[in-house]
């Protein structure tokens, strides 16, 4: 069931993901990557010259390293294309009849507010509705 915002259940859905929290994740990452080369070159200064590091261990933790640097890569991207999706969605619902699914909210589209999980319309009646599953558009 899709409640209006404000009034939502436990059942019901708003979104509440701002892009400020992924920002915040790709530089808690960066911060991580840099301390994981601080902890290589003081592991690499530190180690025992009679017993040096395994290669194959050391390249290991690079690869690793690696993959979590274009998982973050990856993850950019995809904001992106997923904030370009949901501008074409949301454009697509302005001047249009919205109603909920148990039809006791409906109206025109006057304008739209983005989350990076979803998106609110404001009816011309000045409700809020979550335009998600069960929101029919005419």
């Amino acid at each position: 069931m899709v409640d209006t915002v404000g009034s939502a259940t436990s059942s019901g859905y708003t979104p509440s993901v701002s892009g400020a929290d992924s920002t915040k994740d790709t530089k808690n990452a960066t911060l991580n990557y840099e301390s994981f080369l601080k902890l290589l070159v003081a592991q690499m200064k530190n180690q025992d010259p009679t017993e040096p590091m395994d290669a194959t261990q050391q390249m290991a933790q690079l690869a690793t390293f690696s993959q979590v640097e274009q998982t973050i890569k990856t993850n950019k991207n995809l904001e992106s294309l997923l904030q370009r999706t949901s501008l074409q969605e949301a454009n697509s619902v302005i001047g249009r009849t919205v109603t909920s699914d148990d039809g006791k909210v409906s109206g025109i589209v006057k304008e739209v507010t983005l989350y990076n999980d979803g998106i609110v319309a404001t009816l011309d009646s000045g409700k809020k509705l979550v335009i998600g599953p069960g929101v029919t558009v005419k």
